[in-house]
């Protein structure tokens, strides 16, 4: 299993979004790194921490699981999209989405600042100095304890 941390701005999907939907397609993520991982590592299974970008306070929100296997990003193809790109073609797709399932809300945010505090996370990638991606790697430790701050009910 593996862990990841992905980002979105509440004003486009947020985690209460997720919890009544119970599952989404993670589209619209358009940084070649980020897609690699949706692409070519996360598996059914893994554990990813739901961030709220852009948010006051911007912070994790909750915990979702990946239940579904990478596939082309629909919206690519969508010329009404702000997600479209005229390179992709149905053939050779370019971007990919993989499907998300909720798992649990926390009760408050577990805000960057708040990261930032913990030495048990001091090498978390969204900590790094200017990594700006939507999806990133995370540990299984680092995941544990962010579910300790965030007093969590799931527990690894």
């Amino acid at each position: 299993m593996r862990y990841w941390l992905m980002k979105s701005e509440p004003g486009n999907y947020s985690i209460d979004d997720l919890k009544r939907d119970g599952k989404t397609d993670w589209t619209g993520v358009r940084n070649y790194q980020a897609r690699n991982f949706m692409h070519k590592e996360m598996k059914v299974g893994d554990l990813a921490l739901f961030y709220h970008s852009n948010a006051e306070p911007s912070g994790v929100v909750g915990l979702m699981k990946v239940s579904g296997e990478a596939r082309p990003d629909r919206f690519q193809f969508d010329k009404k999209s702000d997600y479209y790109d005229e390179k992709a073609t149905r053939e050779e797709p370019i971007w990919f989405c993989t499907e998300v399932a909720f798992v649990e809300k926390f009760a408050g945010v577990v805000s960057l600042a708040d990261l930032r505090a913990n030495p048990k996370l001091a090498k978390m990638e969204i900590l790094r100095k200017g990594s700006r991606l939507s999806v990133t790697p995370s540990t299984k430790d680092e995941i544990k304890e962010v579910l300790k701050m965030a007093g969590a009910i799931f527990k690894l």
